[in-house]
């Protein structure tokens, strides 16, 4: 009975053992995704801001200027995309709102981001755009890959069109979250104007005419989870600038926006705490299943080698009986 309790132990033993690399290395990288349909939204603001108005063509100073992101996916897309593709493919519709102090809206920028859904990497197809322009992404954009790394990255960038590296710069903690801190610069560049602008009539083909051209830069930072890859906050110091052309009135340049560009405190909140909930799912499957399925199979190994030690120790010699004494005879 003690071997074949021992061969059953020895067989979940060598089991658990094979299982735990087979759920970090196999299951893992084809279950961990993004889900085609997630939806998610944030609003960032920057306060005492200086924005343009475009009655006066005259920069002015403002209490805050508002900027609303979303990202809606596309399930749709993302099913036709896969049939030719071969893979699990994620297709965001994202739009960037800028709003004024009135509400007024300042700029609108809709994109279209195509990726990997496992691997967060760029999946190019038709629809793939900025603002409507076709473009073709290298590197990563809104989401790091899961278990990112302590280096550099290739980011996109939406308004330049251009992919540049965000540098690591160390390891840092926000609000109990261990997490990486990224950090990019982007130099001033020639970009294009939106397509919707707040003046009504006035087109980037008008805007063409006069010769004025948009120039931007910015300072982008994220401070990224990373074992989900994801960013539970970001900054952006960013500045816009008009230059030369009739519709400066003889201006050099004049600054269209500049501000500090943070994450609004209610966001925070909401993205840190499902950064959280998502970061234990992860790590159930690279970390606590793993090692918790090679110490049962240790253990159980430990327990069968007990047994079968047990079942061949030698038996203590049975107990003689006692035999009734012999007649004797007289």
């Amino acid at each position: 009975m003690r071997r074949k309790a021992s061969l059953i132990l020895l067989a979940l033993a060598v089991f658990c053992t094979a299982l735990s690399p087979l759920v970090r290395w196999y299951a893992f990288p084809r279950l961990a995704k993004i889900p085609a349909n997630q939806y998610q939204d944030m609003v960032l603001e920057a306060k005492n801001a200086t924005l343009l108005d475009y009655g006066t063509m005259k920069a002015k100073t403002v209490p805050k200027v508002t900027v609303v992101q979303t990202l809606r996916g596309n399930v749709e897309a993302s099913q036709k995309i896969e049939k030719t593709a071969g893979k699990d493919v994620v297709v965001w519709d994202g739009l960037s709102y800028v709003q004024g102090p009135d509400g007024k809206m300042v700029s609108r920028i809709p994109e279209r981001y195509i990726f990997d859904a496992h691997t967060q990497e760029p999946v190019h197809a038709t629809g793939e755009m900025v603002d409507g322009d076709p473009v073709t992404r290298a590197g990563i954009e809104f989401k790091w890959p899961f278990l990112t790394e302590k280096r550099d990255y290739e980011y996109f960038d939406a308004q330049a069109r251009t992919t540049a590296p965000i540098h690591y710069k160390g390891t840092q903690d926000f609000r109990g979250v261990r997490v990486y801190y990224f950090e990019q610069t982007v130099p001033w560049t020639k970009v294009p104007f939106p397509k919707a602008m707040p003046v009504k009539g006035v087109t980037p083909r008008s805007l063409a005419k006069t010769g004025t051209t948009r120039w931007y830069t910015t300072v982008r930072k994220f401070w990224v989870e990373p074992v989900t890859g994801a960013p539970v906050y970001g900054e952006e110091i960013h500045k816009e600038e008009l230059r030369g052309g009739t519709l400066l009135g003889g201006r050099d340049k004049v600054t269209a926006f500049a501000g500090h560009v943070k994450m609004r405190e209610d966001y925070i909140r909401s993205t840190v705490a499902l950064v959280k909930s998502n970061r234990t799912v992860v790590l159930l499957m690279t970390s606590y299943l793993p090692w918790g399925l090679l110490l049962l199979g240790l253990l159980l190994l430990t327990l069968s080698l007990w047994l079968e030690a047990r079942g061949r120790r030698p038996a203590d010699p049975a107990p003689t009986e006692a035999s009734a004494p012999e007649p004797v005879s007289a």
